[in-house]
């Protein structure tokens, strides 16, 4: 199989015509393609190719390799569509940021904080989007590892409310679960964006709920348990995961342009060590290869803390913001975050330095 992940990143395309790409329609340009060739779930060649030598070694290809160099190349470029979401359009030529917003007792960063007060919880939200936040992703089940399934008519009882009264604000809201009825329950509140961290695998009626939503929808990947020993390449095995997934979404009825893919940072629930995070976090872009918007969930992290001298949850900001930026970096559409103001702010000065940058002399 061959891969290509656009690196070489370039300030600006001024000055440098046929030699940069702009990636995915966004404020990133690249200068080069690593092209990897995988044999037997390994990399069996790395090389760097200049993009004005890309035509060429793509050319040079066998003809079942070329026809999916080409593919891959013209969704990398591709620019993503706007998220049209009821009132609200959230344009994805951009990093934006999604405000996490959780109605549970549990969460390992804020649980606690909004259950049982929905007029609370939707204040906080309602803040959350004055300070930046172009989505509100609620959650009212926590996916911190072995935290308890929570009944679905109790996770409807914690989000509805709060989703009502975000939607009424004018607020665009994600909702954040695997089952299919709390995401039947939440778009009927007002919720334009279905946000499942087992991809649509946990309730087997949660992807026909999708297709006939016809709203956006992210899938996330998750492993059951870390790797054990030494780990295959886990930059190549995220994204074949999520492009097996986006196959078998398409083949239910939802078009690629409404999905949305998320690395599954993080470790417990979701199976990843901190060097399997790092290693996704430095490949990042590989993703853009899936032809399809990437969410990074970085805030706050267990890996974070690991990198800082085990900080605790409410000390990984400095972390938290290092992870959006490099993500921004890579051309990255969305970033969910807890800190939002802060955030924001770190890509606004980032987006500053790109328009100066873009601003022809």
């Amino acid at each position: 199989m061959i891969y290509l992940r656009p690196t070489a990143f370039v300030d600006s395309p001024f000055g440098l015509d046929k030699r940069t790409m702009r990636l995915a329609g966004g404020l990133v340009w690249f200068s080069a393609i690593e092209l990897i060739a995988v044999d037997g779930g390994r990399r069996a060649l790395t090389e760097l190719i200049p993009v004005d030598r890309l035509d060429e070694a793509i050319a040079a290809l066998p003809a079942h390799q070329r026809s999916t160099a080409e593919a891959t190349m013209a969704r990398i470029v591709a620019p993503r569509p706007p998220l049209v979401l009821g009132e609200r359009t959230v344009r994805l030529d951009q990093p934006q940021v999604m405000g996490i917003l959780n109605v549970t007792p549990d969460s390992f960063s804020d649980g606690g904080a909004h259950v049982d007060d929905p007029e609370g919880a939707a204040a906080a939200g309602v803040a959350l989007a004055a300070k930046g936040a172009a989505i509100i992703d609620v959650g009212g089940e926590s996916t911190r590892p072995r935290a308890a399934t929570v009944w679905e008519g109790d996770e409807i009882a914690r989000v509805v409310p709060v989703i009502e009264r975000l939607a009424a604000a004018g607020t665009a809201v994600s909702i954040d679960t695997r089952k299919a009825a709390v995401m039947e329950a939440g778009l009927a509140a007002g919720a334009r964006i279905i946000n499942d961290v087992t991809a649509l695998e946990y309730d087997a009626r949660s992807i026909e709920v999708a297709a006939r939503a016809k709203c956006p929808i992210v899938l996330m990947h998750h492993r059951e348990q870390p790797a054990e020993g030494t780990p295959d390449d886990v930059l190549i095995e995220v994204y074949d995961w999520l492009a097996a997934r986006i196959a078998r979404a398409e083949a239910a009825g939802i078009d690629r342009a409404r999905i949305i893919v998320d690395p599954g940072l993080g470790s417990g629930s979701f199976g990843k060590r901190v060097r399997d995070n790092m290693a996704l976090v430095n490949g990042l872009a590989l993703l853009h290869g899936l032809g399809c918007p990437i969410l990074l969930g970085a805030s706050r992290k267990t890996f974070i803390g690991a990198l800082t001298n085990e900080a605790p949850v409410t000390e990984r900001l400095g972390g938290s913001l290092a992870m959006a930026l490099v993500g921004a970096q890579q051309g990255v559409q969305l970033v969910r975050v807890h800190d939002v103001a802060e955030t924001a702010q770190a890509l606004r000065v980032w987006r500053g330095l790109r328009d100066e940058a873009l601003t022809p002399r």
